[in-house]
């Protein structure tokens, strides 16, 4: 083993790919379902446990209206069987005062107490109404019941200063200590308000004046009521010494009664919920139902707000339960899933190495075969062909050399058949040049001769049709020696920044009574806002024109011809994305079949009859395009026409401008 890879370092890897393949697929097999399932498992706990939560704090609720129910039913039963004014004719307020005792030790009441519409308390179950009776504040239960004549209950806010002067030790009882959060400074020490669960009943005909019979639950510190609450919800139910579930009544957005327990194990009184939770709740009004942070730790939760006798949200109603058992579950099967993953990884490993044993002679020889073929050897020994998987990459291999060695033969002909191309085109610039000097003044001489025996009158028709082929076939071979010209000529361009719709407009005059004649419309649409472009006028021009008159003979009468020009970007001969000018001409005409569209810019290649083309029109523009550094497109369906692209480059300062 230590041979190959010292032999072969390329190969060394080899052991290493294939047991990263096997963890890969080991850990999408495995670590992929762990965590996704981990993750599904845990969101469908979540989401029950929401539900679960939701429910809970309805019931919550429930309880929390069915003690102001019970409290107005004990009153409404004391109203209607208590003689009130009897009581106070015969005791006084003494009286009065033993049978509120009474009525307040019977029911679930702190207080209990008799007041008229003036906001006169006239007894307590305390004793202390000669503290009230001088108050022109009437308790806002009271002041509802003889209002609107019927029972009243629900929450009600109280001054601890009140509280105290009804019932001193009940309100030592309310006085609750606020505790900072973190980096919190406290502006006061405790609180100075009581929540209460309140009831009134309106008194009928007993006293001299309307009165209502109130009681008095203060929720401060009531850790029995929230207590009671949260054994009908959990009976008690436990995890890890902390209580699963939780019950809280808030003052605003301080703990006044609850069984969340702080880090030392003392009832969370004083302490204050999350921001986030206080805001959705207390000021918008809306259920709080999702994880949450309690004092400690992570809780499931749901919260709602708690509103006064005016619909004001006073506090709120909590209910919550640990999240750590759900998270439990979930850490379990997470644990299974890792285990179950690690197991898989190390069968990896170990796979990994006996494959890689099994398959590292034969690559070890194409490796070798890698090497020959890299010198040029195209006919490596692959040795014997194998079995399986490793003798499917022994004849992908050997398919790979036959490709290469198809292109190698393939690459040698094109580059023959260029190195042809080359020498013909050398050999045709030299010819034109000499044609230039050789032959151009001979035909200029028999050209004019012959226009001249043409003017004379004494020539019978036979001799003058005679002189007239002679004529017409000089200024064809004109024609052609000056199309040689043109293709072999590279004179130095004349670069000057000129307006390309400037260039259209003065080259469609020359084709427009040719155009007019055909019966072939010819347009012009020029682009907007189009910069300078360099380049060489009259190249440029002569480019246009061949185009025209190209698009002139492919198009029959009541065709058309359009022009265009616009900003556009393209790919430039260096091969990078560049902004230039674009010239299209478009026409109707026959076009052009898709074996041709391939040749058309060759030399001498035409789809004109005989004696109508010389076929380096289309060459020469192509010379021409590509000194200015552009490029000419085509595109053509036969049958429907023809359109030719010439996108010339801007310059830097103008494609930035």
């Amino acid at each position: 083993m230590v041979f190959f890879s010292t032999r072969f370092p390329a190969l060394g890897s080899t052991r290493i790919k294939l047991i990263a393949t096997f963890l890969l697929f080991s850990f999408l097999t495995g670590g992929v379902p762990l965590l996704v399932g981990g993750g599904v498992l845990y969101n469908t706990f979540l989401r029950e446990a929401k539900i679960r939560v939701t429910q809970d704090l309805n019931a919550a609720r429930q309880m929390y209206d069915d003690h102001a129910e019970k409290m107005a039913l004990a009153l409404r039963v004391a109203a209607e069987g208590t003689n009130f004014h009897g009581i106070f004719q015969d005791s006084g307020t003494e009286g009065l005062g033993r049978a509120l005792r009474s009525i307040a030790e019977s029911g679930p009441f702190d207080l209990v107490g008799l007041a008229d519409a003036g906001g006169r308390v006239w007894a307590l179950s305390s004793g202390l109404a000669q503290n009230l009776r001088s108050a022109e504040k009437v308790l806002p239960s009271v002041e509802k019941a003889l209002k609107f004549h019927r029972p009243v209950r629900g929450t009600m806010v109280l001054p601890l200063s009140d509280v105290a002067l009804m019932d001193p030790a009940l309100s030592e009882r309310a006085r609750l200590p606020l505790k900072p959060a973190p980096a919190e400074a406290l502006s006061r020490r405790s609180l100075d308000e009581v929540m209460t669960l309140t009831a009134a009943v309106p008194l009928g005909g007993t006293t001299a004046t309307p009165a209502a019979l109130f009681g008095i639950k203060v929720l401060n510190g009531a850790s029995a009521f929230v207590g009671g609450i949260r054994e009908s919800l959990f009976r008690g139910t436990e995890h890890d010494g902390w209580n699963l579930g939780t019950v809280t009544i808030f003052l605003g957005d301080v703990r006044i009664a609850t069984n969340v327990l702080e880090e030392d194990g003392q009832r969370a009184l004083g302490t204050k919920v999350s921001p986030a939770v206080a805001r959705q709740v207390l000021e918008q009004g809306k259920r709080w139902n999702d994880r949450a942070f309690v004092v400690h730790d992570w809780y499931i939760t749901c919260y709602e707000p708690i509103t006064d006798l005016d619909g004001r949200p006073v506090g709120m109603l909590y209910v919550g339960v640990l999240e750590k058992p759900y998270a439990g579950v979930r850490n379990k099967a997470i644990l299974l899933f890792a285990a179950l993953s690690v197991l898989g990884m190390s069968v990896a490993i170990g796979l990994g190495y006996f494959l890689e044993w099994k398959i590292i002679a034969p690559i070890c020889r194409l490796s070798d075969a890698a090497a020959e073929v890299s010198k040029g050897n195209l006919h490596p020994d692959l040795g014997p062909l194998e079995k399986g998987e490793i003798g499917v990459v022994q004849k992908a291999f050997a398919s790979m050399l036959e490709a290469i060695r198809d292109r190698e033969t393939r690459q040698r002909r094109e580059t023959e058949s260029k190195l042809v191309m080359a020498q013909k085109l050398s050999s045709i610039g030299r010819l034109a040049a000499g044609v230039a000097h050789e032959v151009n003044n001979p035909l200029t001489g028999v050209l004019t001769c012959g226009h001249l025996l043409l003017e004379r009158d004494d020539l019978d028709d036979e001799a003058r049709e005679m002189l007239k082929v002679i004529v017409d076939a000089t200024e064809r071979v004109r024609r052609i020696v000056k199309s040689l010209l043109d293709f072999s000529r590279q004179t130095s361009l004349s670069m000057e920044p000129t307006d390309i719709n400037r260039v259209v407009l003065d080259t469609l005059p020359l084709v427009e009574n040719q155009a007019a004649i055909k019966g072939v419309a010819l347009r012009f649409e020029p682009g907007e806002g189009i910069p300078p472009v360099s380049m060489d006028v009259q190249q440029v021009k002569s480019v246009l024109l061949n185009l025209l008159i190209n698009a002139l003979d492919a198009t029959d009468a009541g065709g058309s011809i359009t022009v265009s020009s616009r900003v556009a970007l393209s790919m430039s001969r260096e091969g990078v994305k560049r902004l230039g000018v674009e010239l299209s001409v478009k026409d109707t005409g026959c076009g052009v079949p898709p074996e041709n569209l391939e040749k058309i810019f060759e030399p001498f290649f035409s789809t004109k009859e005989v004696g109508k083309g010389t076929g380096l029109g289309l060459a020469v523009a192509y010379g021409i395009v590509a000194r200015h550094g552009g490029v000419i497109r085509v595109q053509s369906q036969v049958g429907k026409g023809t359109e030719f692209t010439i996108w010339l480059p801007l310059e830097e300062q103008e494609a930035g401008r």
